[in-house]
């Protein structure tokens, strides 16, 4: 990443693409559980403040391995997320 502040906005980018298919899937999809897709919802807003909270977070001295893991983590999550957007269904 060329910068901290480029990484939060793809992190703000994707967590709002998250929560608009979501929404969109509870609100116009038939037989959408609404229940679940608020609880995901707020998932999804816990994920976006958790991960950038920890790119203001950088650790010193080890900030290849940092955010080598912070993709890590950040793209297991999204699939997580994908996956739980699919089966509301």
């Amino acid at each position: 990443m060329a910068s901290r502040k480029n990484l939060k906005k793809r992190v703000n980018y994707i967590s709002g693409e998250l929560f608009t298919e979501c929404l969109v899937n509870s609100l116009y999809v038939p037989g959408t559980d609404k229940v679940k897709a608020d609880e995901l919802m707020g998932d999804i807003l816990v994920l976006q403040q958790e991960f950038i909270s920890r790119i203001s977070h950088t650790q010193p001295g080890n900030v290849k391995e940092f955010y080598a893991k912070f993709r890590k983590d950040f793209t297991a999550r999204v699939d997580a997320v994908i996956d739980s957007i699919a089966a509301l269904n």
